[in-house]
């Protein structure tokens, strides 16, 4: 019997896909769990894992190509099987043999379950040893390939080669991981995403090296006019995403001047312990998550027709990726110590460049922090992330003569910027909510008061 693999919605937010790479050729034998292609989806690069064996009877739609969610990319059955009632209708496009054929079943190719990631999932604190959060209930953990062995060799290729598909290649340079000491899970051994799970990579960064990553676009070449990039699944969803943003949302905008100088003595105090290296970043998480608690007002959602006020605190934390932006979570951020958010935040970030997030990790956030400080920036507006109803826009911090009590001093200060929908938050309201958090990073104290 001939089974459909359809475009699998493998994000809350994903509408289309495209296929990066397909691993199979049609005719070769699948079994159920082989990685039939990697998709690139709105927020990440995923494996199409095969949940029904046989042969690859047909590859229904080139790499390279985007198709919506749910149309079908491949067959897969019986080798001589007639399948041209599933794809008389023309590549890709799902037409009605497909969709009449009874014989056929659907299946789900995808690398994780993914029912839809309510912010209100709970956020336990894994006891894994890497930082991340625990998934929400009712979302399982990526399914293992039945008969593969956790402990296969990778496969050795002519000489030194290992074999590995092109996103493990990728993520292994990024990381500086020798590929050499990873065992395969994929076809023949190949060495696929899943398999440099948990795998340690060099030491992290300090601060100076956790800037934002900086998109890089490719010089336009000699003699042409211009160049068109085709937009990427993240591209797209960043397009819409602040279209729904910036035009229906009354948005205005609170600016504060902090005076730095505690908060800066008291985390170089904190470093000089050598127990890790907590940022100005981390700092500013842990006291607005505590301001927002005081402030439930303004930790809140716009729902069209109602208000919904969060007891939780999840703050989005925005980081730039090669070819855009993704908001990992940090979830119960006000429950959690510096110590904890800042090796939560460094390996989220770290997994979100390499393009790894799960779903649950970049949705339900309640309130967002956006930091251009890194990159020299002295203040800027943040757009909102709907349906949140606050965003805050972090400048750098810099050494400034200010007048105390008569005289000049040279203090380190940092700028901040609260960009506020004026339907759920009002101008009051969002400035008591910068007072708040101002108090709490001129005297760091209040953090553990």
């Amino acid at each position: 019997m001939a089974t459909k693999v359809v475009m699998e919605a493998l994000s809350p937010t994903m509408e289309e896909g495209r296929v990066v790479e397909w691993k199979k050729n049609e005719g070769d034998p699948i079994a159920t769990g082989d990685v039939l292609a990697e998709v690139e989806t709105d927020k990440a690069v995923m494996e199409l894992v095969a949940r029904a064996g046989g042969t690859l009877l047909k590859r229904v739609v080139p790499e390279g190509t985007t198709v919506p969610v749910s149309q079908l990319v491949a067959v897969i059955g019986d080798k001589g099987e007639d399948i041209s009632a599933l794809v008389g209708g023309g590549a890709g496009n799902g037409g009605p043999a497909a969709q009449t054929t009874k014989p056929v079943a659907d299946t789900t190719a995808q690398r994780t379950s993914m029912p839809p990631a309510p912010p209100a999932a709970a956020a336990t604190e894994s006891t894994a040893p890497a930082p991340r959060p625990a998934p929400p209930p009712g979302v399982s953990p990526a399914p293992s390939r039945p008969g593969a062995s956790p402990t296969a060799a990778a496969a050795p290729g002519d000489g030194d080669r290992v074999k590995a598909s092109p996103l493990a290649r990728k993520i292994a340079a990024e990381r500086g991981l020798d590929l050499h000491g990873v065992a395969g899970s994929g076809p023949a051994g190949r060495i696929i995403q899943r398999d440099l799970e948990g795998v340690a990579a060099r030491p992290a960064p300090g601060p100076a090296a956790r800037a934002p990553q900086v998109p890089a676009v490719q010089p336009v070449p000699a003699g042409e006019p211009f160049r068109d990039v085709p937009l990427t699944q993240i591209r797209k969803t960043i397009a819409r995403r602040l279209s729904q943003s910036i035009g229906p949302i009354p948005t205005f905008y609170l600016t504060t001047e902090i005076d730095m100088e505690r908060v800066a003595e008291a985390r170089d105090a904190l470093n000089a312990r050598g127990e890790g290296r907590i940022s100005f970043n981390d700092i500013t998480i842990k006291a607005t998550a505590l301001a927002l608690r005081q402030h439930p007002a303004c930790n809140a959602w716009w729902q069209d027709d109602h208000i919904r006020y969060w007891a939780e605190v999840h703050i989005s934390m925005a980081v730039a990726i090669e070819d855009g932006l993704i908001t990992p979570v940090i979830r119960h951020a006000d429950q959690k110590s510096l110590r904890q958010i800042s090796a939560e935040a460094k390996d989220l970030a770290g997994r979100a460049r390499e393009r790894r997030l799960k779903p649950e990790e970049y949705t339900g956030g309640t309130f967002s922090i956006s930091n251009l400080g890194m990159l020299d920036i002295d203040e800027f507006t943040a757009v909102i992330n709907p349906p949140e109803a606050g965003i805050l826009a972090v400048g750098r911090l810099a050494e400034k003569a200010v007048v105390e009590d008569g005289t000049v001093a040279v203090r380190r200060r940092m700028r901040i910027t609260m960009s506020c929908d004026h339907r759920v938050i009002d101008g009051a309201t969002g400035a008591e909510f910068l007072k708040t958090l101002k108090a709490m990073l001129e005297n760091p104290l209040a953090l553990v008061w």
